[in-house]
């Protein structure tokens, strides 16, 4: 039955506060008549991303057995990116049938709106954990800091640093078009890697509680090397098709593991936070990445915000190996 308490906590409201503007971004895409609604849409759809991604890490993690955090964590990435591939599927049928014309990206963009309601709708079937807290004076952060555990500082620099290197995935769907396939093709490339993520990340997540998680995560960030590598000297079709499959594995290694990583480590009273930091973290560095890759692209040539993002990772997975402690359940 649906949760009816009307007193839910505040992670609760905070996630599904964070889901809203998603609805709200497309439909605003609809009836964007210029870039200036298409860029007000992405920058709501942001901000709601920033609002639940934090409290819906922090849902799982209480949620989530002990010894079992990687593998809970790998089921959400699991949905999300199956959610993704199936969307994608859709998206090439209709393509497909209608040309690449207006009239198909609309019926996209309404298509859409059914699952982000419906993703609303399922919200009112959640109920959370009610733990007593005790009640506490509310502290500025930074008077907590001392609290967080070294080897989380060390993996939130990590993480900035590898970010950095780690543009938009516009830039791979771009230098699929460079080689020479169609817009439909390049969407079918995007539901292999899709669905590639979506099949090993839960069975990666739950073998990061096995073997721990830097035994997953720095493979990862080699993996996410080579394949930026692969992306940036393919000159064939084929070479690009394996680099999206391989980019499937790596986000498949990393995205989950890393959300469990951070969870298992900081201290109780600062999880919420510190989850939150880590999404902030990257996030902060996601901007200036695309930035860069995009100045690379147009001032050097295509391949160098692949050479860079591949440099990045490699030293991120260098300092990872030699500093990093690795924490089995």
């Amino acid at each position: 039955m649906p949760q009816t308490d009307s007193k839910r906590r505040s992670g609760w409201w905070l996630a599904f506060s964070g889901y809203v503007p998603a609805t709200i971004y497309k439909l605003i895409l609809i009836f964007a008549g210029s870039w200036v609604g298409v860029f007000a849409a992405k920058v709501i759809d942001r901000l709601g991303k920033g609002m639940r991604t934090s409290p819906r890490d922090v849902l799982i993690a209480e949620s989530a057995d002990k010894t079992q955090m990687g593998k809970s964590f790998g089921l959400h990435k699991t949905m999300d990116m199956l959610g993704v591939a199936s969307g994608i599927l859709i998206a090439y049928f209709i393509l497909l049938f209608m040309g690449e014309s207006r009239e198909g990206f609309m019926r996209i963009f309404w298509i859409s709106l059914i699952p982000s309601v419906l993703g609303l709708c399922m919200f009112f079937f959640i109920k959370e954990k009610k733990k007593p807290r005790p009640t506490k004076t509310k502290e500025p952060f930074w008077k907590n800091i001392r609290k967080i555990d070294s080897q989380l500082k060390l993996y939130l620099f990590v993480v900035f640093l590898f970010t950095l290197g780690n543009s938009s995935n516009v830039f791979i769907l771009l230098r699929a078009q460079s080689l020479g396939f169609a817009t439909t093709s390049v969407i079918l490339l995007y539901f292999v890697y899709s669905m590639t993520a979506s099949l090993l990340s839960m069975p990666l997540g739950k073998l990061s509680d096995k073997i721990g998680r830097k035994n997953l995560i720095v493979p990862g960030y080699v993996t996410f090397a080579l394949c930026y590598l692969g992306f940036a000297f393919a000159t064939q079709q084929w070479v690009l098709v394996v680099m999206f499959i391989a980019y499937g594995v790596y986000t498949a290694m990393i995205s989950g593991v890393e959300r469990a990583y951070v969870a298992e480590i900081a201290p109780q009273e600062l999880k919420g936070t510190m989850l939150g930091l880590h999404a902030t973290v990257a996030g902060v560095a996601l901007l200036p990445a695309s930035i860069i890759a995009g100045f690379m692209w147009d001032i050097i040539n295509p391949a160098a915000p692949f050479i860079f993002g591949a440099g990045l990772s490699l030293i991120a997975a260098v300092i990872l190996l030699l500093f990093m402690k690795n924490r089995r359940q």
